[in-house]
């Protein structure tokens, strides 16, 4: 790694966590360099940004929005690139020293597949990746001797507990905030509107995790994101609930020590960490004020009024193409949710559904894993239009 500022490429520049990211190389200009930056299709916002921190290169993965970008970015000496090839084509720069994997969704597999089998050191805020290919990303990344680095809150507090080894690791348990329906009673859950779902308690995040934090999906894929990550057993991998959202997680060892990571609900520590690894950087914001009475809470979560934490377990355990499928059909449905065409727990029912459907198909390759996903979704579409499992 570049021993002098650290040269980054980052997919999903316009996203929350790509715009954190650039927070953060605003305050450390002098460890950190921005070589590309790739986004969907927030072309005004990439446009600022490339003008900004004056990238080598950057990408737009909507074609559509090309000629707006090259427009935007006249007079500059920025190469762009466009489509899925331009996107890789910045987690993939030969000179990266660094690629933060922050784009969305299923969307995002293809260019943090291609970092790993570049050798990169990826930091990862793609929750997806592992979800829906951690088999297959875990092999790539072996192959290639490519690191991940985890950018999630809870994983990054894992990795800081374990310092590099799970020997004598007895149990590895992650947090949740609860999200915004925490307190509510079951029957209200039917009722849910997208506007309260989208009021999470402690965190600013986008759409689709914030959806997945209301209904605990969050969690669930977190269990599967760590099965991968750390080459745990399910058993070994537990979850509580802390409403206050400090303690990030924990670590359980054989003698029964337990070490934990405690800090406030900011995600930019998380992502500067990962790109400072294995040094420390400055962030003077946000420090747990302890001269103050503070009161740490934890519970263990109510599956019955969140199934979706049931069906990731079951997914897991099941193993094949059911974690594909899970994350698919949540994705699906979490977006006819965000558009009003279902109702908040028609989320678990969609996933449900689509589980017992569809699990059993092969699920080893890209072109499998994307074979999947669509059926998936699909079948969501479907029963939602049939209005089936939709309330």
């Amino acid at each position: 790694m570049n021993t002098d500022r650290r040269r980054i490429s980052i997919v999903g520049a316009t996203g929350s966590i790509g715009t954190q990211c650039l927070d953060i190389v605003q305050k450390h200009t002098d460890k950190l360099r921005v070589l590309a930056l790739a986004a969907n299709r927030n072309v005004d916002l990439l446009i600022r940004q490339a003008r900004m921190f004056d990238p080598d290169v950057v990408a737009i993965a909507d074609r559509s929005c090309t000629q707006a970008l090259r427009s935007g970015l006249e007079g500059t000496d920025i190469r762009v690139l466009e489509g899925g090839e331009g996107v890789c084509a910045c987690s993939t720069h030969p000179e990266a020293d660094i690629v933060l994997g922050a784009a969305s969704g299923i969307a995002g597999l293809k260019s943090v597949l291609a970092a790993l089998e570049a050798g990169k050191v990826l930091a990862l805020a793609n929750k997806e990746t592992l979800v829906a290919a951690g088999d297959l990303a875990m092999r790539t990344a072996r192959l290639h001797k490519a690191r991940i680095i985890p950018v999630d809150s809870e994983h990054a507090g894992v990795f800081q507990c374990l310092e590099d080894s799970t020997r004598y690791v007895e149990k590895v348990i992650l947090t949740a905030s609860g999200g915004p329906f925490r307190n509510i009673d079951r029957t209200a859950l039917d009722s849910v509107t997208p506007q309260q779902a989208l009021k999470h308690p402690n965190w600013s995040m986008g759409a689709k995790v914030t959806i997945d934090s209301a209904t605990m999906m969050n969690k669930g894929l977190e269990v599967i994101e760590a099965y991968w990550l750390f080459g745990l057993r399910e058993d070994q991998i537990e979850m509580v609930v802390h409403p206050q959202s400090i303690v990030h997680a924990m670590v359980l060892f054989e003698d029964g020590s337990l070490k934990a990571q405690l800090s406030l609900p900011d995600m930019r520590l998380p992502i500067q960490y990962a790109l400072s690894y294995p040094d420390r950087w400055p962030l003077p914001e946000g420090r747990v004020d302890w001269a103050r009475p503070q009161s740490l809470t934890f519970a263990p979560p109510d599956l019955e009024k969140f199934p979706c934490l049931r069906l990731a377990r079951e997914a897991l355990a099941a193993g094949g193409s059911a974690p594909a499928i899970l994350n698919a059909a949540n994705e699906a449905a979490v977006d006819l949710f965000l558009k009003e065409r279902i109702g908040f727990m028609g989320i678990p029912r969609m996933v449900e559904g689509a589980l017992g459907k569809l699990s059993g198909s092969s699920c080893n390759t890209y072109e499998e894993i994307l074979q999947v996903d669509q059926s998936a979704r699909h079948y969501v579409h479907e029963a939602s239009k049939r209005n089936t499992l939709a309330l």
